[in-house]
């Protein structure tokens, strides 16, 4: 069988020399990185923001509770009055 040629592969995306396609390489690692700090910081803005609103969450929740129990307390009491239990 005689030899045949091979064709030069397809030049699509990346350049063929060893050098080049290191070089795009090593451009996409720096991109990823800097996208990985982005985000890293876009995390801890929201982790701060999000511990702010359950501090106020739970402070609200405490304020909550005592209302309601103040006004069951108060309505017992009312009751208790009412069917001359006090």
């Amino acid at each position: 069988m005689p030899d045949a040629t091979i064709e030069p592969p397809d030049p699509g995306r990346y350049p063929a020399s060893m050098d080049a396609r290191v070089a795009v390489l090593e451009q996409i690692a720096r991109t990823t990185t800097a996208t990985l700090e982005r985000m890293e910081r876009r995390l801890d803005s929201m982790d701060r923001r999000i511990d702010t609103v359950i501090t106020d969450q739970r402070a609200d929740f405490r304020w909550l509770l005592g209302i309601m129990l103040g006004g069951f307390g108060a309505m017992l009491g009312v009751m208790a009055r009412g069917f001359h239990w006090l």
